[in-house]
C-alpha cells in the first residue's frame, strides 16, 4: 500500500477533516492539487502512482510535478501532526521548545535582553519538570550567547550544565534499564514462566545504579510500573502486582513527596492502584484510591482533569456495579456519554459504550444493551485498530450473549462460527482456552436447551472451564462465567455475578 495513504489511514475522521482545513490555511483555492491528492488517497481503492498521475494531470501526465506534490502533502501532514501533538502534550516539553525557538529568533533579530529572559524562563520550567535533555539545549544556547551584556555568569552556566549532565545521564541509564526490563518481562511471558517482575526490576535497577532514583523520580517510577503493569495485564497476575505497586507509591510519597510538576505521575499511579484493586475484587479499597485521585485532580493536578476524568468515571462505574449500586453506575456512565461537557476521544468513547452496554445487560435490559453497541457505528476492523484484539473479542462476546437473550438463535450460531474464523490465532493461545470452551458450551445450550439445568451439563461446565480459584480468577472472565452460571441456576445474572464476586458460590 502507498506509504502516504497508510499514514493518512492512521488519522481519525475528525483529524482528516481538520487536516483538509489545515492544508488550505495559507491560501484558499477552488482547485488545489495537494487537496485533490489528499482526497484521492482517502478513497477505499488503492490507486497506483500511474493512476494518480492520470487523475491529477489528465491533460498531460507530469510525474515530476506529482512527486513534488506528494512531498508538499507530506509536509502538510507532518506540520499538522506536530501542531496536534504540541496541543495534546501533557508535559512541559512543548512550551520549553517554544521558548527555545523564540529565543533563537530574538537573538537573530538582536533582541538579546528579551531572548535571555525567555532562556531563563525555559531553564526554570525545564528544571522543575525534569526535562533534562531540553535543559541541556537551553544551557548550550546560553553558553553560546554568553558574550551578551544581558547574559548570566558563564562559570555559573557551565556549573549548572555539568550538574544537569549528571541528571541527563541518569535519565539515559533509566531508559536503557526500562527497555531491558520490558524485554525480560516479555521473554518470561512468552515462556509461560512466573513473572517475578519485582525481582527482575530490582536486578536491572541495581545493575544500572538506579535503585534509589526510582523513589526520587516519579517519572521513572511511573515508567517502570507501567511496564510491569503491561506484563501483569497480559497474564492477569493482579494479585502479586497489588502489594508491589502500593508499596512503591507510598514509599515515594513518604520519602520525597510529589511536587506540582509530578501531579500527572501521581494521578497515573493512583489510577493504577485503584484499577488493580478493582481487578482483585477489592471494590471499597479501589474507591478509596479513586477518592485520592479525585482530590488530586481537584488540587494541584487540575490541569490533568480532562485527561483522567473519563478513566476515573469508568473505574468508579465498574466499582459501583459490584457494590450493589447498578442504577447509580448507569446514571454516571450516561452522564459521561450524553451530558458531560468533556469531549471523549475515540478510545474513551468505545470504552464508555461497551461499559454501558454491559451495565444494561446486567440490568436485564437487553434491547437497550444492543442499541448501545449498534450506536458504535464503526467496523470491527476500525475498533480493533483503536482498542486492540482482546477488546474486540470482549465486544463480540457481549454481542453474542445479547443476541442469545433476545432469542436470535440463528444469529448466535452465525456469530459462534465467525469467532472461529476471526479469532482463530488468538483462540489457539493457552490464555484463551476458556473462551473456546465457552463458545462450545453456548452452542450446546442452543442445541440441547433442556440439558442446561441437568447435573451432567453443570459438570461439563466445571470440567471445561479452568479456574484455579475465584480469588485468582480475572473479574472480566468471571463476569462471562456468571452468565453461564445464572442459566444453570435459573436465577438473575446480576444477582449471581455479585455473589460470585464475593465468592459465595
Amino acid at each position: 500500500m502507498d506509504d502516504l495513504k497508510m499514514t493518512l489511514e492512521t488519522l481519525s475522521e475528525d483529524d482528516r477533516r481538520e487536516l483538509a482545513v489545515f492544508i488550505q490555511r495559507e491560501k484558499k483555492k477552488k482547485h488545489r492539487k495537494d487537496l485533490a491528492l489528499f482526497q484521492l488517497l482517502q478513497q477505499q481503492k488503492n490507486y497506483s502512482s500511474e493512476q494518480l498521475i492520470q487523475r491529477l494531470y489528465p491533460g498531460e501526465p507530469n510525474p515530476v510535478a506529482y512527486y513534488a506534490l506528494r512531498k508538499r502533502l507530506m509536509r502538510h501532514i507532518t506540520n499538522y501532526i506536530l501542531l496536534k501533538r504540541t496541543e495534546q502534550d501533557i508535559t512541559a516539553a512543548s512550551p520549553i521548545m517554544g521558548m527555545l525557538s523564540l529565543a533563537h529568533y530574538l537573538f537573530d533579530v538582536r533582541a538579546e535582553k528579551l531572548a535571555w529572559d525567555y532562556l531563563r524562563k525555559a531553564a526554570k520550567l525545564a528544571q522543575a519538570n525534569e526535562q533534562f535533555d531540553l535543559l541541556n539545549m537551553v544551557y548550550n544556547l546560553q553558553i553560546e550567547k554568553a558574550d551578551s551584556e544581558f547574559a548570566d555568569s558563564l562559570d555559573q552556566i557551565i556549573s549548572k550544565r555539568n550538574q544537569n549532565k549528571l541528571a541527563a545521564d541518569e535519565e539515559e541509564r533509566a531508559n536503557i534499564a526500562s527497555s531491558l526490563i520490558r524485554h525480560r518481562l516479555q521473554a518470561v511471558r512468552r515462556q509461560g514462566s512466573d513473572l517475578h517482575f519485582d525481582n527482575i526490576i530490582q536486578e536491572v535497577l541495581t545493575a544500572y545504579g538506579l535503585a534509589e532514583a526510582v523513589s526520587k523520580r516519579p517519572s521513572l517510577l511511573y515508567k517502570l510500573l507501567s511496564i510491569a503493569r503491561s506484563a501483569v495485564l497480559a497474564r492477569k497476575d493482579f494479585l502479586s502486582f497489588e502489594p508491589y505497586i502500593i508499596a512503591q507509591y507510598h514509599e515515594a510519597e513518604q520519602k520525597y513527596g510529589f511536587r506540582k510538576a509530578h501531579q500527572y505521575y501521581k494521578a497515573s499511579l493512583l489510577y493504577m492502584i485503584a484499577h488493580v484493586l478493582y481487578r482483585n475484587k477489592k471494590f471499597r479499597e479501589s474507591m478509596h484510591y479513586l477518592g485520592l485521585l479525585h482530590a488530586c485532580l481537584g488540587g494541584e493536578g487540575k490541569s490533568h482533569y480532562v485527561h483522567f476524568f473519563p478513566r476515573y468515571t469508568f473505574l468508579m462505574v465498574a466499582n459501583l456495579v459490584f457494590l450493589f449500586r447498578l442504577q447509580e453506575a448507569n446514571e454516571l456512565m450516561e452522564n459521561l456519554l450524553y451530558k458531560q461537557p468533556v469531549a471523549l476521544g475515540a478510545k474513551d468513547l468505545l470504552t464508555a459504550q461497551l461499559g454501558l452496554s454491559f451495565n444494561y445487560f446486567a440490568q436485564g435490559n437487553f434491547s437497550k444493551a444492543n442499541k448501545v453497541l449498534q450506536s458504535i457505528g464503526h467496523s470491527d476492523k476500525w475498533c480493533e485498530g483503536k482498542m486492540g484484539r482482546e477488546w474486540l473479542l470482549k465486544k463480540n462476546l457481549g454481542e453474542l450473549l445479547i443476541q442469545y437473550e433476545l432469542g436470535n438463535e440463528d444469529l448466535v450460531l452465525h456469530r459462534i462460527r465467525a469467532f472461529g474464523r476471526n479469532f482463530r490465532e488468538l483462540l489457539q493461545e493457552p490464555a484463551y482456552r476458556n473462551v473456546r470452551h465457552y463458545l462450545d458450551l453456548i452452542r450446546h445450550m442452543l442445541d440441547h436447551p433442556d440439558e442446561v439445568y441437568r447435573p451432567e451439563f453443570v459438570q461439563s461446565v466445571e470440567n471445561k472451564l479452568e479456574f484455579t480459584s475465584f480469588e485468582n480468577t480475572d473479574i472480566q472472565a468471571m463476569s462471562f462465567y456468571a452468565w453461564l452460571k445464572s442459566k444453570m441456576l435459573r436465577r438473575p445474572y446480576y444477582e449471581v455475578l455479585l455473589e460470585l464476586a464475593q465468592s459465595k458460590l
